[in-house]
């Protein structure tokens, strides 16, 4: 009778009742947390409140994800608790804006097959945890993102040393999914067998280049089974010994169907001794100099620092650099460079015009004359000169052939040139003029991986909500508890 009458007791009644509501209200918001978060990372709903919007995609991506041909998948190389969760909340975002696109986190070390299903022949490509596999099934590409692809540099003058600058995940992944869904890849076939730059030296370029979606590959025409296709790009950098006539007859016939060139001439190659590749520059209407240009130092503008050697180009508005000149973006170093003749003329199979000259006061220094001084000499020749020159010639078979030459190869090379001035940009829209395809450039700016300083205005606000709030919970706190004062 006593155990009846305890379940009769009002107030374990209610007490029941009410602890079982607040069961289900408990079970309710945990069930509707989980299904809004579901629904927040399916549709990318949750805002993105970072300093540097690290997360937010830009126009180009959703352009970019809304045509794709084809599906994306992408791994993310990651164990569980080691997550980059700026980066996964990206994926996120990318599955949301489309359904090509989807990925998924694994450890390398739980599916070890991704090491040879996705295995390449070059270090860059290798597989390993902390790093995205961007993959599609349809055209058998794939591309390996390494947490270094993530971080842009910048060099600090003073420390003379490499700092981060900005988070690249956006444009890389987004250049990675632009690179495995193209139909076709642009290639560059850079010449060896005549003391070229190789492969080692031209690394930084090729890394540049392979990372906004070309292909570039070594080839000796002195193999007998190497074929140039007119499709492709052949660059020949700085050579130091004449191309045969075996290896010219290839040209001559890659140029013939409409191929065309990267020329880099330094100004200590010994092109007077090389009568193949002086007739196939001016062949483009490219009329080497002898000599070094040297700045005026009157035109103090057109060199860096006090180095006049250390030549600052004009950049002219072409075709190929008309967006870069007038977004001002046009700031080049070539160290020690060479001159050609600027064109007076053109005929109707031969357009050339330069794109990079030197300075109206600015004079070229004979290696055969005094090399001890950089003072200007009585017999030295005045400028200006073109650095830098482009050509389109009409080819007895109807092609047009695209050439570009450079006086100077630490533009393509020098990782400090690289990162004191806009010559990335500057070589892949070359690189455009020269296969004659649509920007590869995407344009995705980096994020800012430093937060900016705090200025007058923005400590201002905080000291105010430091004080108001405070003072907001006190008067609320006056409102409610006086009128209880004599309860």
């Amino acid at each position: 009778m006593k155990k009846c009458s305890l379940f009769k007791n009002p107030r374990f009644r209610y007490g029941s009742v009410s602890t079982l509501i607040l069961c289900l209200l408990l079970a309710a918001l945990i069930g509707a947390n989980a299904l809004f978060g579901a629904l927040e990372k399916k549709n990318g709903w949750r805002v993105d409140f970072s300093f540097n919007g690290i997360t937010t995609q830009s126009e180009t991506t959703l352009q970019i994800l809304e045509q794709l041909p084809h599906p994306v998948h992408i791994y993310a190389l990651f164990p569980r608790g080691q997550e980059d969760g700026p980066l996964m909340e990206l994926l996120d975002r990318y599955a949301a804006a489309s359904p090509l696109v989807t990925w998924a986190q694994t450890d390398i070390t739980l599916n070890p097959g991704l090491l040879t299903r996705f295995q390449s022949d070059t270090s860059e490509m290798a597989v390993s945890n902390d790093s995205l596999i961007v993959s599609c099934e349809a055209t058998g590409r794939f591309k390996v993102l390494s947490p270094g692809d993530f971080v842009s540099l910048s060099l600090d003058y003073e420390a003379g040393t490499f700092t981060s600058a900005g988070y690249t995940y956006e444009s890389r992944i987004t250049s990675a999914i632009n690179y495995v869904t193209r139909q076709e890849i642009p290639r560059i076939q850079v010449l060896q067998g005549h003391n070229e730059l190789n492969e080692s030296e031209i690394a930084m370029l090729t890394e540049l280049l392979e990372g906004n979606n070309f292909e570039v590959a070594f080839i000796s025409l002195a193999d007998q089974t190497a074929e140039l296709d007119a499709s492709d790009m052949l660059a020949i950098l700085s050579p130091l010994r004449d191309i045969t006539d075996a290896e010219m007859e290839k040209i001559t016939a890659f140029a013939q169907q409409g191929g065309s060139f990267l020329f880099t001439c330094d100004y200590t190659d010994p092109i007077d001794d090389m009568p193949n590749y002086q007739s196939l520059l001016r062949s483009y209407g490219f009329l080497p100099k002898d000599g070094l240009v040297i700045a005026s130092p009157e035109e103090a503008g057109s060199y860096y620092s006090d180095m006049r050697i250390a030549l600052i180009p004009t950049m002219l508005s072409t075709d190929v650099t008309y967006d870069l000149v007038a977004s001002g973006v046009d700031t080049l170093l070539l160290v020690g460079s060479r001159g050609f003749e600027i064109p007076q003329q053109n005929d109707r199979n031969l357009d050339v015009s330069p794109v990079l000259t030197s300075g109206y006061k600015a004079y070229l220094r004979s290696l055969k004359g005094d090399m001890t001084t950089l003072e200007q000499l009585d017999e030295d020749e005045l400028g200006p000169f073109a650095l830098g020159l482009q050509a389109r010639r009409v080819t007895t078979e109807g092609y047009i052939s695209r050439a570009f030459v450079l006086g100077c190869s630490t533009l393509l090379t020098d990782s400090q040139v690289h990162a004191m001035t806009d010559s990335q940009e500057f070589i892949l829209r070359v690189m455009e003029f020269l296969l004659d395809t649509e920007p590869v450039d995407l344009g995705i700016m980096a994020k800012a991986a430093l937060r900016p300083q705090l200025s007058v205005e923005s400590v201002t606000l905080g000291s105010v909500l430091l004080v108001a709030l405070p003072l907001a919970v006190l008067a609320a706190a006056f409102v409610v508890l006086w009128p209880r004062r004599n309860r």
